[in-house]
């Protein structure tokens, strides 16, 4: 298998950080716009209005958990550990993130959040477990 089909994911990943971003900024505008917010607010978090404040934690999720991701991706790359399996499983974790994101922006229901957080988590917990297990030459 091509080593490098390892990236699609993470390009997915940082896609999806994109779209965060411009999500922030839409809605820092329309705050500032409608008057909800003045541009001072935006200087410290604690004064960010509620319509930004979720989109801003969820841009701080999208580099915490995913650090693991790409650093995973890029050993998997490393040490030709990228196969079927490790390719589905960075999918689906980036899949994860996207729901999560969706959920978050959105309605932001915190058990189907937190599921999905979790779910995205035990995935790439079972990429780590398989890269440990090429690395020792078992799979």
């Amino acid at each position: 298998m091509n080593q490098t089909t390892i990236f699609w994911p993470v390009l997915a990943h940082v896609l999806l950080i994109y779209i965060v971003y411009v999500v922030l900024g839409r809605r820092r505008y329309g705050a500032v716009r409608s008057g909800e917010a003045k541009p001072d607010q935006y200087k410290a978090r604690s004064t960010e209005p509620s319509s930004s404040s979720a989109v801003a934690a969820n841009l701080i999720n999208q580099f915490e958990l995913p650090v693991l991701f790409y650093v995973l991706c890029l050993m998997l790359h490393l040490t030709n550990g990228v196969n079927y399996l490790t390719l589905a499983l960075m999918w689906i974790f980036v899949a994860s993130r996207y729901f999560h994101a969706w959920i978050h922006l959105t309605s932001n229901h915190l058990l189907l959040r937190s599921r999905s957080f979790s779910f995205g988590a035990v995935v790439l917990l079972l990429g780590w477990i398989w890269l440990a297990l090429h690395l020792l030459g078992v799979v």
